[in-house]
């Protein structure tokens, strides 16, 4: 039987739940779910399968709540728009028609639910000249802000703010305007950015040297600049407005599944997934919390992950974002020609946090990133199995040949990528778990969720406190107006360690653990590597550098208290 917190109603009710004319609600949870469930099944009709049998399957694990879609899967599923995915990217050709057949084609996705992404690389520089007019350019930042405007008239499928991912290479001429542009109050609101830095670039750095830019419209050097001095920029807008992050494309693109279709140039929203251009995503996540047995709440042994349910609920999740594909109705042609050849999902995890506290393990110990990198190994290998299993059934996917796969010893797999670690802002609000792999933002905390205030408390803290004896009303008030437990009295040591919040965590450890998981993800891995508000710029270099050294595919840092310039700044809303 479905269970429900009251936070959990509330924001279905705000953004999921079916409502008619008058904006009345008229879906419960369970409807909805059997909406999603039944469209989505609904594909399984076109490979002669049990469309019945999956539809029950898809229900079960949802209102289980082990599993759950991104939130325009929620939203659409069903209805007419039908639009289910999550992620996109938008090329943006060196002219005003691509500028704006791109920004129309934006804006149907942002509709639809939908979060896009952006390289304005392409664009030449400002000042350059505009042959056709006589003119000079104006430049990619320019046209981003015209990007911003739009989207704030855009309600993303009546219920979710517009959000955009802008990145410009490290070497594109305008990249000190492009790194300054949040520095400026309400400047790129509907943005994150984020720097695509080379490895030619991080080499230049390390020497202490000079890196070229190169002009996008000539393709010829357009000047240097010390890669220091770049760098400094980068890190003093970031230790500033949480902007801009960085990628690192070249690693990106060696990763890239399908490189005979192109470059990798840009993510969506919160970089988690690097797409080709006119590419979409599906993506789902697995609460982790939910596969903990003789979990410390109770006395029944030693704590265990049940990695026979999990791999069970992987096979359904996996066959069901497959089935997202074809049962999804697409905003353009492109998209759903490039969508259907490469089949991408990204099947990830939420209530990460969760599971370590169940299993008495501290979040930033060697124990922790040990189990992420053998949980999500797991769920690599499985899901790779899955796909393969149905490129049996169903066939590879079309773009197979010339694809990494294409090669002796590699699976012959129905998906070009299988797995994300998505942030889960919402999602895992309904799940009533942590969100990604995130640690514990407070054990008491608001939360503003369209534009009314969600009170969140730590569902383990206080059973923990009243089954090891050190509960006590006066405990509960401290805590509750606190946050942590930093300075609290009359707590077991191993009990704080366990539930350190994510500004008590050293970002190295934020950055070891988004390692950890980006060793076995296909795509990346959102995470957000918070400093206090008392962290030096320095603090955040080190963030970057020791990113770059371990191998993930980018890092945003966030500083608590320093976003007062950009509105956007990361907020992990979008899955």
């Amino acid at each position: 039987m479905l269970s429900l917190t009251k936070n959990a109603l509330h924001v279905l009710r705000a953004r999921y739940l079916l409502k008619d004319s008058r904006g009345k609600v008229v879906e419960t949870p369970e409807e909805m779910f059997d909406r999603v469930a039944t469209h989505v099944a609904s594909a399984e009709k076109g490979y002669g399968s049990d469309v019945r049998y999956w539809r029950d399957r898809f229900y079960e694990i949802m209102t289980d709540l082990r599993f759950l879609p991104n939130s325009p899967t929620l939203m659409n599923a069903g209805k007419e728009l039908g639009q289910l995915a999550a992620c996109f990217v938008l090329p943006v050709d060196d002219s005003m028609t691509s500028i704006f057949d791109t920004l129309k084609n934006a804006a149907l996705i942002l509709q639809s639910g939908g979060g896009t992404g952006f390289s304005f690389s392409r664009l030449r520089p400002k000042a350059d000249i505009v042959k056709t007019t006589g003119g000079i350019a104006s430049g990619p930042v320019s046209f981003m802000k015209i990007y911003n405007t739009a989207t704030e008239v855009i309600k993303q499928g009546g219920a979710r703010r517009g959000a955009n991912m802008g990145i410009l290479r490290v070497d594109h001429p305008d990249i000190i305007d492009f790194i300054r542009a949040k520095r400026i109050h309400g400047e790129l609101s509907n943005f994150n950015i984020s720097v695509a830095i080379t490895d030619a670039f991080m080499r230049a750095l390390k020497r202490n040297g000079y890196y070229t830019l190169i002009n996008p419209r000539t393709k010829k050097p357009a000047g240097r600049l010390k890669a220091k001095d770049v760098f400094d920029e980068i890190v003093m807008s970031a230790w500033e407005t949480g902007d801009p992050g960085v990628v690192f494309i070249d690693k990106i693109n060696r990763a890239n599944p399908t490189p005979h279709l192109g470059e990798i140039e840009s993510t969506n929203p919160c970089g988690e997934q690097p797409l080709l251009p006119y590419e979409a995503c599906v993506l789902g996540s697995l609460n982790l919390s939910k596969y903990v047995r003789n979990s410390i709440l109770e006395d029944r042994g030693k704590p265990y992950i049940d990695y026979e349910q999990l791999a069970e609920d992987i096979q359904t999740a996996v066959r069901f974002l497959d089935d997202c594909i074809d049962a999804n109705k697409y905003p353009i042609p492109e998209i759903e020609s490039m969508h259907k050849g490469n089949r991408k999902i990204g099947l990830g995890v939420m209530g990460w946090a969760d599971l370590l506290i169940l299993m008495g393990i501290q979040y930033n110990s060697e124990k922790g990133f040990s189990l992420a990198r053998e949980l999500m190994r797991f769920i690599q290998n499985i899901s790779k199995e899955v796909s393969a299993e149905l490129a049996k059934e169903r066939g590879v996917f079309p773009n197979f040949k010339g694809s990494i796969y294409d090669r002796r010893g590699m699976p012959k797999v129905r998906n070009a990528t299988t797995t994300t670690i998505a942030p889960t802002g919402t999602l895992s609000i309904i799940a009533d778990c942590s969100s990604g792999i995130e640690p514990i933002f407070a054990l008491a905390f608001k939360r503003l969720i369209l534009d009314t205030e969600l009170t969140e408390v730590n569902k383990y803290f206080f059973r923990i406190a009243k089954k090891e004896g050190f509960y006590s009303k006066e405990l509960e008030d401290v805590v509750m107006a606190k946050g942590t437990l930093r300075g609290v009295k009359g707590v077991p040591q191993r009990i704080k360690r366990l539930f350190k919040t994510a500004h008590e965590i050293p970002p190295e450890d934020h950055i070891e653990m988004q390692a950890a998981f980006q060793a076995y993800t296909d795509n990346a891995v959102s995470k957000t590597i918070n400093l206090p508000k008392s962290a030096r710029p320095d603090d955040v270099a080190k963030a970057f550098l020791l990113a770059y050294e371990k191998g993930c595919k980018g890092v945003t840092v966030f500083r608590y208290g320093a976003a007062k310039r950009g509105t956007m700044v990361r907020l992990r809303e979008t899955d």
